[in-house]
């Protein structure tokens, strides 16, 4: 993502990261979307649809677990995204979802997220 590009504004606002990171929500969508575009090399529109989606809370909580203990926004969003790309597709969730086996949990669920409307 590019510093030009413009960040997508959130689709689900109940839901997912959003609702998840609470009044931190706009700051904290300022800066995970750029950082996981970045991160994970996928487009805008597939880190939207990712923390849209049930993933995407998920992710939050993570966000919100780093705040707990003190960190800022930026560094809990950093922690969480370094976090989830240590972690590695399964055999059972490649079978269960198509991403390839191997590949780096936020990636495969950010590229898998504007594909398939399950996870939303």
């Amino acid at each position: 993502m590019t510093a030009t590009a413009s960040i997508p504004a959130a689709t689900v606002t109940d839901f997912g990261f959003w609702v998840t990171m609470q009044e931190h929500a706009p700051i904290a969508w300022a800066i995970a979307l750029p950082t996981i575009a970045s991160t994970t090399g996928c487009e805008p529109e597939q880190v939207r649809a990712f923390l849209d989606s049930r993933h995407g809370r998920h992710f939050a909580d993570d966000v919100q677990n780093g705040l707990f203990v003190g960190c800022s926004i930026k560094d809990a969003i950093d922690n969480a995204t370094a976090k989830w790309m240590t972690w590695t597709i399964g055999r059972i969730t490649a079978k269960e979802t198509g991403i390839p086996r191997g590949m780096a949990y936020l990636t495969g669920f950010v590229q898998a997220a504007i594909d398939d409307e399950i996870y939303i």
